[in-house]
């Protein structure tokens, strides 16, 4: 993308009917770090990256918690992250308050959206450069949404955001129709797995990655890195490895230099921590 004369202002637009600033948004999205959600009936599974800027700094935080039945994962810029998070438990806070229940997952992200919207049609301010993967558990089951800077928002059995997400994609989309019944186990291992897709090469450690669960009996938890280490091993001793990764290489090599403006672009330092 180039700067031109439409994309000074978001309220502009182009003659093809585009909002460059906030597909300008959608592109920070990309460039952060990964970032997967997948869900069962009864579980919600978050994984994300850890990518420090330096070897001398530590990473920021992608997941956060908002509520014992929700949290979110984040890919783009972490600052507008941290503040989307907060207003979230906000939210949530006070309908607690009012109505003494939990706020549903759906009513918090349709809010979360609206407020992503407003962005996108006042000339005074910016769209929110972030990608936030919610995940929850209410009455009606467990619930993975994608909550886009544009203002929309989608549900997904499995989705994955962020840079070379598009292999982590692919694996899930292999997967996806076992997802349903499967245990949190079974999620927790297909999350790692997913995570490892997008490391090209790099050895998959705790270090480099961090797992958060909700689901039935169990609040919104972000694992240790001792028990993500443990079951790292206890999946790398069994000889489990994912299912056709050859082919899913050969399959995403036309896709590798086309997703998020290619590996090059990746290794370029940004301006700001995503």
């Amino acid at each position: 993308m180039f700067r031109n004369q439409y994309d000074t202002d978001v309220t502009t637009w182009s003659p093809a009917g585009r909002l460059f600033q906030v597909e300008y948004a959608m592109e920070a999205v990309k460039q952060g770090s990964a970032a997967i959600g997948l869900r069962s009936k009864t579980h919600a599974v978050l994984a994300c990256v850890n990518k420090a800027n330096s070897e001398l700094s530590s990473h920021q935080r992608k997941i956060f918690k908002v509520d014992d039945h929700i949290g979110v994962a984040i890919a783009g810029l972490t600052a507008d992250g941290r503040v989307l998070s907060r207003y979230m438990r906000s939210e949530c806070i006070n309908y607690g308050y009012t109505y003494e229940a939990p706020l549903p997952v759906g009513r918090l992200v349709v809010q979360l959206a609206d407020k992503a919207q407003v962005c996108t049609q006042r000339s005074w301010k910016r769209p929110y450069g972030v990608g936030l993967l919610v995940a929850g558990l209410d009455e009606s089951g467990a619930h993975l949404y994608y909550n886009c800077p544009s203002g929309n928002y989608f549900e997904y059995q499995a989705f994955a955001i962020g840079s070379r997400s598009q292999a982590a994609k692919t694996y899930l989309e292999r997967k996806f129709e076992s997802f349903p019944g499967s245990s949190r186990d079974d999620l927790i291992k297909d999350a790692l797995f997913a995570i490892r897709e997008t490391l090209q090469g790099e050895k998959l450690t705790s270090s480099v990655c961090t797992v958060a669960v909700v689901g039935v009996g169990e609040a919104f938890n972000i694992l240790d890195q001792a028990t993500v280490q443990a079951l790292i091993n206890e999946f790398e001793i069994s000889g489990e490895e994912a299912p056709a990764t050859a082919s899913v290489a050969e399959e995403g090599a036309g896709d590798a230099a086309a997703d998020q403006g290619g590996a090059a672009a990746e290794e370029e330092v940004a301006p700001m921590d995503i």
